[in-house]
């Protein structure tokens, strides 16, 4: 029976494969790709966001090899940043309740 992290490790496979490879390549998500991933997965966060030009910059800055697609360990940074983002303003409301 696979753990809880091992689940989510999962999870996050199967997301990048849900998005991957309608545009031709399932191992990249391509800039459509990727927008329809933060629009529907990311909902809260794209609609929070006032500037449009937002996601066109994260996907340019996550691009670390500048081929117009992420790969899955460019999606992973994503993932990662989210998730330390999300930490941090935990800890500081956590902080603040002290």
């Amino acid at each position: 029976m696979p753990t809880e992290t091992e689940r989510c490790i999962e999870s996050l496979i199967a997301v990048f494969q849900k998005y991957s490879g309608k545009d031709g390549n399932n191992t990249q998500l391509s800039k459509t790709e990727f927008l329809s991933f933060m629009n529907t997965e990311l909902a809260a966060f794209t609609k929070n966001q006032k500037d449009p030009g937002v996601l066109d910059r994260m996907m340019k800055k996550l691009d670390l090899n500048c081929d117009g697609q992420l790969d899955f360990q460019e999606f992973l940074n994503l993932i990662g940043g989210l998730a330390i983002a999300c930490h941090d303003s935990f800890i500081q409301t956590s902080q603040k309740r002290i």
